[in-house]
């Protein structure tokens, strides 16, 4: 079976890592269509296109999609703040329903965890406004839209995530002794979930506290479960424990399958090393893994996860890099 995949390069380096990324794919064998995006901020900047309806519409018939970087794409050149982050990535998370985002960590054994941040709501879904805007009494307002259907699918696939794992612990994060209404949700339904799996020991942490322990102790963690700003926050924190962000990947899945999911590397363009073969590939092959795991490639998908278990290990070039993982991929 081939897979029709979307490839959007975008900004920066965003190219060069997913270059990497489709090379491992093509070493693995799988058998995909690829159809290619001129999207970013680079393409806003040349005739002002962000994310057309048509596109849009046809990435409905895709099967996934594998995105580099979107944001500045050199050195002096941007577009206005969030334009193509909103018109892009919000907008395709909103759009085609990527109510999960899966972010695992993993180095050699000693760190291994996976947080799994809930998508398409919380504070990224833009609830709020100005009222006197651009006076002494301006007020601006930015709500945390939380439903019971959007928190329960989220945690109901972090339990089925953890039932999974060899610890089987699931760990919800969030900040219920301050966000009494928001956490109050969280905690309820996480608990009224609990039910429905005996085998999974479960626990609480507040933001801060998992800061803390991130740094200090990340291996107490397996599986973690938390809401949409929370998640970004201690994703970004998870990738410098793990090493740096040239090692943290990313799944924007749609886990019910009615639109594609959106694999990508969370690092950013990082215009000032673009062109110049230095940029790490790893998150970026690292997803393309993510990737091949949800479209059912389990044994390709095992091939790139056990090449890359400690990514730290390797060194080079982006390409040198992207060639050693390839030469082990096929040895397998």
């Amino acid at each position: 079976m081939s897979h029709r995949i979307g490839v959007i390069g975008g900004d920066g380096i965003g190219p060069e890592v997913t270059a990497e990324a489709l090379k491992v794919l093509d070493a693995t064998g799988v058998a995909y269509e690829r159809v290619d995006y001129d999207l970013g901020a680079h393409r806003y900047l040349q005739d002002g296109t962000v994310l057309p309806d048509e596109v849009m519409d046809e990435w409905r018939t895709l099967d996934a999609l594998l995105l580099g970087a979107v944001g500045d794409p050199a050195p002096g050149q941007s577009a206005p703040a969030g334009l193509v982050e909103r018109g892009i990535l919000l907008r395709m998370r909103f759009e085609l329903d990527q109510y999960i985002n899966l972010r695992p960590f993993r180095v050699g054994g000693k760190v291994d965890f996976e947080v799994i941040r809930e998508n398409t709501e919380g504070t990224y879904a833009g609830e709020g406004g100005f009222l006197r805007k651009d006076t002494p009494h301006e007020i601006a307002t930015q709500g945390s839209v939380n439903t019971r259907m959007g928190v329960e699918r989220c945690v109901r696939y972090a339990f089925n995530k953890a039932a999974g794992t060899e610890r089987k612990h699931l760990t919800l994060v969030h900040k219920k002794n301050v966000l009494t209404f928001a956490g109050d949700l969280w905690q309820r339904v996480f608990d009224e979930v609990s039910a429905e799996y005996p085998q999974i020991s479960t626990g609480y942490d507040h933001i801060d506290a998992a800061c803390i322990h991130f740094v200090e102790r990340p291996e107490r963690y397996d599986v973690i479960v938390t809401d949409n700003l929370f998640g970004d926050i201690l994703t970004d924190l998870g990738g410098a424990v793990a090493g740096g962000v040239g090692f943290a990947a990313s799944a924007n899945l749609n886990p019910a399958r009615t639109g594609p999911s959106m694999f990508e590397p969370v690092h950013g363009t990082a215009p000032d090393i673009a062109g110049q073969n230095k940029a790490n590939p790893l998150a970026a092959i690292i997803s393309a893994g993510l990737m091949l795991e949800f479209l059912g490639e389990t044994e390709a998908a095992d091939k790139v996860a056990k090449v890359t278990a400690d990514p730290t290990r390797f060194s080079g070039s982006t390409t040198e890099i992207g060639d050693q993982v390839v030469a082990e991929v096929t040895a397998i």
